[in-house]
């Protein structure tokens, strides 16, 4: 086989686009001996492949059984997680607008509150202004 094809059968092995057939042609070329000494580091590898190949176990494979999960009780769990979930996230929402609308009470009460105070200030002023109408009309 020429050299150039070869390498150029190397290049798209490289690429990956070789054929099955493409792939023989470099098994045999490497497992030749005749090997091109640029290209002898391509042979230890197809050779590694030769031999790995023919390689097989003695040891006996256990095969463990598959457990059958039981989807029914997670399905179950799954659902009670939700709705368990869906039970605390509302108690939170709540607690949440009881937390805003307290707030809300609390500026208007203060607001009310300094409303008030204000009257009873003026209310005070006035008795001033009556008690002293009085002792000026009661001195006369």
């Amino acid at each position: 086989m020429e050299l150039s094809n070869i390498e150029q059968l190397l290049e798209k092995y490289q690429n990956a686009e070789t054929s099955l057939q493409e792939e023989a042609t470099l098994k045999n070329y490497f497992s030749e001996g005749n090997v091109a000494t640029h290209l002898q580091e391509y042979e230890s590898m197809f050779n590694y492949f030769a031999i790995s190949k023919s390689e097989t176990s003695t040891k006996p494979i256990q095969l463990n059984p598959k457990k059958k999960t039981n989807w029914k009780w997670l399905s179950v769990a799954a659902s009670v997680a939700l709705l368990v979930s869906v039970y605390i996230g509302n108690g939170y929402l709540k607690e949440q607008e009881a937390r805003a609308q307290y707030a809300e009470v609390m500026s208007t009460l203060k607001m009310l509150s300094t409303t008030l105070n204000k009257g009873t200030e003026a209310v005070a002023s006035l008795y001033v202004y009556e008690d002293t109408v009085n002792k000026i009309l009661k001195t006369k």
